[in-house]
């Protein structure tokens, strides 16, 4: 199996970066298709923490050629100072890393814009991390965006520089009254990161396509999750990207018969992050129980997540906008403990029962879970690495998802360490 995208099944913050780091040691390859540096993929190895944001998991094995894709939204300062936090603990980096020139960066104007849009909204604020993501992809398809391969002619740089600072100091005076920015200023300060990424970056769409050609094990990952996506998740509530599989193509410059499989992340809970409804949240003492046990906070911005019951409506939903062939469990040791353990199995909407994930979030917003109660587990599934060894009541749970997803689960994952994982099928030969 040449190529597997790894992509999140629900609302993002699903657990891809352990999956990602234990898939990587067979992958030869390792490459992330979209996003900004809002994600976070976290790996725990000897009870060490790293917390990824742009740099593919893939980094952690030494070897793997790890790629950013043009899909990704890159603020360089941030990958800059990711490269030298791992250099610093450790991880070797050198030429294995490897930035598409079409990659699309995010400005100062972008952050000051996105927030200053996030402020001005109140309620009805998107919940972004006013990181400029959204901004740098608004550019992006305006084509009035900056570009990796821009920075590294100063020229150039600098006939694309002055346009689009103009219009961004008109925007942020006359809707926000705030500062504008400096030309030179912002010149020098990214002429600066290029000076220091020029070695990292180039073609990455003809590097993966060769590596695909000669049966090469492509590993790519996402961020976020599906129902974050631009096209396909609880619009307006979304990320600015296509955060499902088949935003791999477009990201990295690949064509769609060169992936074989996909393999959905998906927590064996419900969380979410940010503003947008949320149809089995807990909005209780158990709920609140949850986000502790499970650490239910954001690995970049710290912010508390959201929680609730498993959701099989929008999981289907996940699994066929996805063309998933099987599934990753997280968190399962989260759950131990309980008496049951409730999923929704359909919305009642309007008085009517309906299996259908809607198209909008106005929609979704007044639909009520109908659940179905499982028996829970008592004794504990931590660090379990065996399937025959879960508690009876888990295997059914996991056995319970399985039929209604109608796809296998691949691996399941018992506990926040690199090692604490089942695995069921290897995705790669």
């Amino acid at each position: 199996m040449p190529a597997l995208v790894v992509a999140g099944a629900q609302w993002g913050d699903e657990g891809k970066g352990k999956l990602v780091d234990h898939l990587a040691r067979q992958a030869h390859v390792v490459a992330r298709y979209q996003g900004g540096h809002n994600a976070g993929h976290t790996v725990v190895i000897n009870d060490e923490k790293f917390v990824l944001h742009l740099i593919p998991s893939g980094v952690l094995h030494e070897g793997k050629l790890c790629v950013i894709g043009n899909g990704v939204v890159i603020d360089p300062a941030c990958l800059i100072e990711e490269m030298d936090g791992l250099i610093n603990r450790g991880v070797k980096i050198g030429e294995n890393l490897l930035i598409s020139e079409n990659a699309h960066l995010i400005m100062p104007y972008h952050m000051a814009l996105e927030s200053a849009s996030e402020s001005s909204m109140g309620k009805k604020a998107i919940g972004t991390t006013g990181r400029g993501i959204g901004l740098a992809y608004m550019d992006k398809m305006a084509r009035t965006g900056i570009r990796m391969l821009d920075i590294l002619d100063p020229k150039l740089f600098r006939e694309r520089l002055r346009p689009a600072l103009d219009n961004a100091n008109r925007l942020l005076d006359a809707l926000y009254g705030a500062p504008a920015f400096e030309l030179e200023e912002v010149f020098e300060k990214y002429t600066g990161f290029a000076e220091r990424l020029k070695k990292h970056i180039g073609n990455a769409g003809f590097v993966l396509n060769k590596a695909l050609r000669e049966g090469r094990n492509v590993l790519i990952e996402g961020a976020q999750g599906t129902l974050l996506d631009i096209d396909h998740g609880t619009y307006p509530y979304v990320t600015s990207s296509n955060a499902s599989a088949g935003g791999a193509c477009t990201g990295l410059g690949i064509g769609p018969t060169m992936i074989d499989a996909a393999m959905g992340v998906v927590k064996a809970y419900t969380t979410r992050v940010g503003n947008g409804p949320f149809p089995t949240e807990l909005e209780d003492e158990l709920g609140e129980c949850l986000r502790e046990k499970g650490g239910e906070y954001g690995a970049t911005t710290g912010r508390p997540r959201r929680c609730g019951w498993l959701d099989i409506v929008a999981l289907d939903h996940a699994v066929r906008v996805n063309g998933l062939s099987g599934f990753a469990l997280t968190k399962l040791d989260i759950l131990d403990g309980l008496d049951t353990i409730k999923v929704c199995t359909a919305y009642r909407l309007d008085g009517v029962t309906t299996r259908e994930f809607p198209p909008d979030a106005a929609t979704l917003e007044r639909c009520q879970p109908v659940y179905e109660e499982l028996k829970g587990w008592k004794d504990s599934t931590s660090g379990i690495k065996k399937l025959s060894d879960l508690p009876v009541n888990a295997r059914k749970y996991i056995e319970w998802i399985e039929q209604r997803l109608g796809i296998g689960a691949d691996m399941i994952s018992t506990g926040q360490r690199r090692d604490e994982l089942i695995i069921v099928k290897e995705n790669f030969r």
